[in-house]
């Protein structure tokens, strides 16, 4: 892997992650909020309705890393539906040495599900390691689970920006990673809560309808500043930053 931008030269995911540590920038009343995807040139996030096949070992590798730099992960219901996550980190000395540099030893796990369907069944539910917080707006009660999950209820939809005040001040999180789906980003972006994006550029086209990384619109058009630019063959990975 080579970086691009700034300070050409030889890198790895491992070292360019080092020095980032969002969780000392929390954003006041709410945490800083990264968002990371893949996606093909072409622009699309998915295929075959699943992200996985876009990127490539080194885009696994980014993304187990970003998850190792956060109080908290996020996705919506969506893409809890399609991938059926498990648990965040699976690796126990990873999470050891989240505990050295001051993170909680699994990130929460943070689900936005309107309507509280969900695939129950799913290992992040049935593994019981980490911790799961859902906010919804349904009355309905879940099933049993053997990971620990509270629900937290909004009233008609969920209110993106009250959730992450809620993580903030209620529950000590300081730093958020989105990873997807669009519908959830276009929310975060709407609302101006994007503070990082994380882009791996896939070498493939796609076509046809999938869905890009955002969808739906936005208020207005949101100028990026490129932080650093990595290459592992023909795959870029991007980190965007609001100014």
């Amino acid at each position: 892997m080579r970086r691009l931008l700034p300070d050409p030269g030889p890198t790895t995911v491992e070292q360019q992650l080092d020095t980032y540590r969002p969780w000392e920038e929390p954003r006041g009343e709410r945490p800083l909020i990264a968002v990371n995807f893949a996606a093909t040139v072409d622009g699309r996030a998915t295929i075959g309705g699943v992200s996985g096949p876009i990127g490539s070992g080194a885009d696994t590798e980014m993304l187990a890393g970003l998850r190792t730099r956060f109080d908290a992960v996020m996705i919506g219901a969506g893409t809890m539906r399609a991938e059926r996550y498990g648990r965040i980190i699976d690796d126990q000395g990873k999470r050891e040495r989240r505990e050295r540099i001051g993170l909680p030893h699994d990130p929460l796990m943070v689900i936005v599900s309107g309507r509280l369907d969900l695939p129950w069944d799913a290992p992040l539910f049935t593994g019981g390691g980490g911790r799961v917080l859902i906010f919804t707006a349904s009355e309905a009660e879940p099933p049993p689970t053997a990971t620990s999950l509270r629900i937290v209820r909004h009233r008609s939809s969920v209110n993106i920006v009250e959730a992450m005040r809620q993580l903030r001040q209620e529950r000590g999180i300081r730093a958020l990673l989105c990873e997807g789906g669009p519908g959830l980003h276009s929310e975060l972006e709407g609302a101006g809560l994007v503070d990082d994006l994380f882009l791996t550029i896939a070498p493939k086209l796609v076509g046809g309808e999938a869905p890009r990384i955002i969808e739906g619109d936005l208020p207005g058009v949101t100028e990026l500043e490129l932080a650093w630019l990595l290459q592992e063959d023909s795959e870029l990975f991007a980190r965007y930053r609001r100014p």
